[in-house]
C-alpha cells in the first residue's frame, strides 16, 4: 500500500506540473505579450531549467554515486534528447518557421497596422468590437500559424515526457526532493504553454482549443513520472542515473531551443533578466524546502 501511495503521489506532482502548459495557455489567451515580455518569460522558464539540472538534479546524483554515474547519465540524457529531437519533427516554440511579419503579429499586438480603406473601415471596427460575431470561431485565418502551433503542441509535448521522468526520479530519491522539481517545472511550463496558444489563437483556432491544446501538451508528465516511478521502484540503484539523465535532458532543451528563441527578438537584457530570475526562484525554493 506505501509503495502505491508513492507511485500515486508521484502522479499527482507530475499533473501539477504539467498543470503549468495549461495556466500559460489561459494567460496567453486573455493578454498576449509582447515581444519583450516574451523573451523575458522564456528566459525565466531556461533560468529555472539550467539551475534545477546542475544545482540539483546532476548534483545530487553526483553526490549518491560519484562523478561517473553523474557523468554518463548526463551524456545519455542529453544525446537522448537530440536523437529525439533530430528524427521527430516538430517546431522549436516555432520561432524560426515563422515568417516576420506573422511573427510579429502574434508577439506584439501592439505594432501599429496600416488604417483599413473604403468600406472595410467599417467591417474591420465591427471585427474589433465584435470577434467571435465576425467570423465563425473553427474558422483558419493562418493554416501556417495553426500547423505551428500543432507542431509546437508536439515539441512541447516530448519535452514533458523526459520532464516527468524527473519528478518521478527525484520523488522515488526522496518525496521532499519531488515535490521541489515539480513546483519548479511548474514554473518553467508556464511560458511554454503561452508559447504554444499562441500561434494557435492567431492561425485560426477558437480560444478553448488553443487551451485545451495547450493543457493537453502538459499532461505528457504524468506518462513519463509513472513510467519513472514503476520502473524505478524495482530498480532502485538506477535512481542517481535517472537524476543526472534528467538533468541531460534539460540543459540540452534550455540551450538548443529555450535560449536562443528568448534572444530572437533583440531584448537580450531581458533574457539575461528572465534567466537571472528563474534562477533565483530556484535558490529560494531550494532553500525554503531543504532540498
Amino acid at each position: 500500500m506505501i509503495e502505491l501511495n508513492g507511485v500515486l503521489n508521484v502522479v499527482l506532482l507530475s499533473l501539477v506540473a504539467g498543470l503549468g502548459t495549461g495556466l500559460g495557455g489561459l494567460l496567453a489567451i486573455i493578454r498576449r505579450p509582447g515581444r519583450r515580455s516574451f523573451g523575458f518569460l522564456m528566459g525565466i522558464t531556461a533560468g529555472v531549467m539550467i539551475c534545477l539540472s546542475f544545482l540539483e538534479l546532476v548534483n545530487e546524483a553526483w553526490q549518491l554515486q560519484g562523478y561517473l554515474t553523474a557523468t554518463i547519465g548526463f551524456t545519455l540524457g542529453a544525446m537522448f534528447m537530440f536523437l529525439l529531437d533530430y528524427f521527430i519533427p516538430h517546431i522549436r516554440f516555432g520561432e524560426r518557421e515563422i515568417e516576420p511579419k506573422s511573427l510579429h503579429l502574434h508577439l506584439d499586438a501592439s505594432q501599429p497596422k496600416p488604417p483599413p480603406q473604403g468600406g472595410q473601415r467599417l467591417l474591420s471596427h465591427f471585427h474589433h468590437r465584435y470577434p467571435r460575431r465576425g467570423r465563425k470561431l473553427t474558422e483558419v485565418v493562418d493554416s501556417k500559424l495553426l500547423k505551428t502551433g500543432m507542431l509546437i503542441a508536439i515539441g512541447i509535448t516530448l519535452h514533458n515526457l523526459p520532464e516527468g521522468i524527473a519528478v518521478g526520479a527525484g520523488y522515488m530519491h526522496q518525496p521532499r526532493f519531488g515535490y521541489f522539481i515539480a513546483l519548479a517545472i511548474m514554473l518553467h511550463n508556464i511560458p511554454e504553454g503561452i508559447a504554444t496558444a499562441l500561434p494557435l489563437c492567431k492561425g485560426g483556432a477558437c480560444r478553448s482549443d488553443a487551451l485545451r491544446v495547450a493543457f493537453l501538451s502538459g499532461m505528457a508528465e504524468p506518462v513519463g513520472a509513472l513510467a519513472a516511478a514503476l520502473f524505478l521502484k524495482s530498480f532502485q540503484s538506477l535512481i542517481p542515473g535517472a537524476l543526472a539523465f534528467a538533468g541531460g535532458v534539460m540543459v540540452f532543451i534550455t540551450l538548443d531551443e529555450l535560449i536562443p528563441v528568448a534572444r530572437e527578438h533583440g531584448h537580450q537584457h531581458w533574457t539575461a533578466l528572465g534567466i537571472i530570475c528563474g534562477s533565483i526562484f530556484v535558490f529560494l525554493l531550494s532553500g525554503l524546502m531543504g532540498v
